[in-house]
């Protein structure tokens, strides 16, 4: 039965009001996860500012394209600081997501750092070093280029 963590960092050219206000809509989840993945919001409140307890439902297709309810709850928020949403239905069997937004000179610093577990015990933890991780890691990859096409792509000084 395993533990893993993964963490990821991006620098965005852009103020810090502009990056909480795009990351923190739920909307926008669906502009930032890949195309395959099914990804749907299917609660009606993901126009609204998040809250904390704010509930969170999906529909999404992480493997095999096998559709797949995901209910998350938005469980901490600090504006322009950082949110963290934690897994209520899914796939896991935890899956807790920290979004940090740190203002750095020239943009902000974005880490995410999401702590999981497969279910399934030893199979889970197979099915991490096997595909799971690959998944995560396709997904944050898919996202740091959306974001650079959205807010542009950091430039080292």
């Amino acid at each position: 039965m395993g533990f893993y963590q993964l963490k990821r960092t991006q620098k965005v050219p852009a103020d810090i009001d502009r990056v909480w206000e795009f990351i923190s809509a739920p909307a926008n989840l669906k502009r930032i996860t890949p195309k395959n993945m099914g990804f749907e919001i299917t609660s009606d409140n993901n126009d609204q500012p998040m809250y904390p307890g704010m509930i969170i439902s999906y529909r999404v297709r992480p493997l095999l394209n096998i559709n797949t309810l995901w209910v998350t709850e938005i469980t901490h928020v600090v504006p322009k600081r950082f949110f963290v949403d934690e897994q209520r239905v899914g796939p896991y069997k935890m899956w807790h997501h920290e979004h940090h937004l740190e203002a750095i000179d020239g943009g902000v610093l974005m880490t995410d750092i999401v702590s999981y577990q497969p279910p399934l015990g030893v199979l889970g933890s197979i099915a991490n070093t096997v595909i799971i991780r690959k998944k995560l890691n396709e997904i944050f990859d898919f996202r740091t280029v959306a974001l650079d096409k959205i807010f542009g792509k950091w430039k080292d000084k």
